[in-house]
Order: structure tokens, then sequence, then C-alpha cells
């Protein structure tokens, strides 16, 4: 059975490896397809697109959106996004200054307090990185502030800590505007890990589909076989494609392999099959 993974970052965004890296990790897994989806950012694509041009390896061109439904994060996913379009990208540029803000912000407050927090630590020398609370807590380790990420997370950087200040709230009608001129197929990230029960779900899925929504990531590496069952059958039931991914992040995320996930996660092609025929 052939498989794939539709849910990976790269170091364009808050993953640890090179989109070409990400690629080769792809083939070193045996996997047939992958669909690059950096956090607010198109700018891996290129090369990964370039690097895999004739390597065995079918590349989606993706995204990775934050916004927000009833002051709840969600991540929206965009598959066979239109990443040279330069409106995208006008788009994409006032989200990342919008959030670059932000980020200057919460390391002013870390300076006044002695830490030797810089943004260009932050960078890591990609100064087209989008920035993310994970490079903090990758940060604030490397400065032996904390003995790791979960420490960095729980007491300086999570929600209500001292460090912690919120992103720009984007509305999810905004992001799915922006999906739905850009992007081929949107399908709703990993719907477990905002908290929501399987009612919310639904009536979240309901409300994002007038939006022009048309999948469910119902596989994930956070999901047990249940979870992933439930999600598949609300999808069905709400008449929209299923998706998979293990949320690749590198090194970031050590225990989450590419393709496999935290276990055993197998995500079959026809999953990417059936996708595009929709598209068709």
């Amino acid at each position: 059975m052939d498989l794939i993974d539709l849910h990976v970052h790269s170091n364009a965004s808050d993953g640890s490896l090179t989109p070409s890296e990400v690629a080769d990790e792809a083939i070193r897994m045996g996997l047939k397809a992958i669909a690059l989806t950096d956090h607010d950012t198109v700018d891996g694509i290129p090369e990964i697109l370039a690097y895999t041009k004739d390597k065995d390896l079918e590349v989606v061109p993706g995204i990775e959106v934050s916004c927000y439904y009833k002051k709840r994060e969600i991540h929206i996913l965009g598959f066979y996004i239109d990443y040279e379009n330069e409106e995208l990208q006008k788009e994409l540029n006032f989200l990342k200054e919008q959030r670059e803000n932000r980020n200057i912000k919460m390391v002013e407050l870390m300076q006044r307090d002695g830490m030797n927090i810089t943004m260009e630590k932050l960078l890591h020398g990609n100064p087209d990185s989008v920035i993310t609370r994970a490079h903090f807590a990758r940060v604030l380790v490397e400065e032996g502030i904390c003995k790791d990420k979960e420490v960095a997370f729980r007491k300086y950087i999570g929600v209500g800590c001292k460090y912690y200040l919120p992103k720009p709230q984007v509305p999810c009608e905004k992001a799915m505007d922006i999906l739905s001129r850009y992007a081929k197929c949107s399908f709703l990230a990993h719907p477990l890990l905002y908290h929501f029960g399987y009612a919310q779900i639904e009536d979240l899925v309901d409300y994002l589909k007038t939006l022009g929504l048309k999948g469910i990531e119902a596989y994930h590496s956070s999901n047990n076989s249940y979870e992933s069952d439930k999600l598949r059958s609300i999808a069905l039931h709400h008449d929209l494609l299923i998706s998979g991914g293990s949320d690749f992040h590198g090194v970031v995320k050590p225990n989450i392999q590419i393709g496999k996930g935290r276990g055993g996660m197998k995500i079959p092609m026809r999953l990417l099959d059936t996708i595009k025929s929709a598209l068709e």
C-alpha cells in the first residue's frame, strides 16, 4: 500500500528541517506523496518542488492558516495553494507583520527580566522564518533557562504565563476567504486539539462548510483509532472529504515521525486520489 502524509512542516515556519530535508526524510520513509503545510507561509514550496522535480515523491503545495472561531484558535489546511500569486503574498505578509509585532513585544518582556532572548536567536539564521512559540521554547532551552521545551511552555510561554501574548486574532471568515481564493481546497486540521466536543466539532464544520470548507483531517498524530473513526463518520455525515497527516516538525516534535505520527498511523494514497478526483 502506497502511503502519504498531508501535514508536514519545514523550517520555513516552525519545523527543524529545510524543505529539501523534509523531502529526503519522506523518501527515506518510503512515502509516495506529502503536503508541505507550513504555518501561514508558502516560502518553502519553491525549494521543495524544485528539489523533488526528478524524484519519486509527489508534493502538494499547501499551507496551515491559524485563525479564530468563537475566540478559540483553530487551524485550517489549504491544499494546492497558488503559492506564486502576488495577492496571496500580500495577504500573508500582512499576517506576518502582525505576528512579528507580537514576537517583538514578547522578546522585550523577557529582556526586561534579564533573559538573553533576541530576534536573531529566534530566527536561527533563517530571516524569512515564521516565528512561533516553538522558536521561543527552543531558545529558552538553548540559553539554559529551561531544561526542555515542555517546561518552557508550562512556566514561561504557555497560555496565561508571564511572557505569553496572544497571536493577532484572524477571524476564520478571513482565513477561509484567503483559502477559497488561493487554494483548491481547505480542510479543518486536527479537530480534536481544540477541546471541542463532537457536537461542537459538527457545528464548526457546518459553519466552515458555508465558507467553502471541503474536508476534515480525520487522521492525525494526536488521534487514537476510535477518534479517527469518529471524525471519519462526521466527515461522511457532512459530505466532506478526508485527509490525514502526522504534523511532522522534525526535532521540534521528536516523537512524531513523518508518515507515521507517534505510532503506526498509515495514511493511504487513496485519500489523496479521492481529493484530486473531487477537485476534477
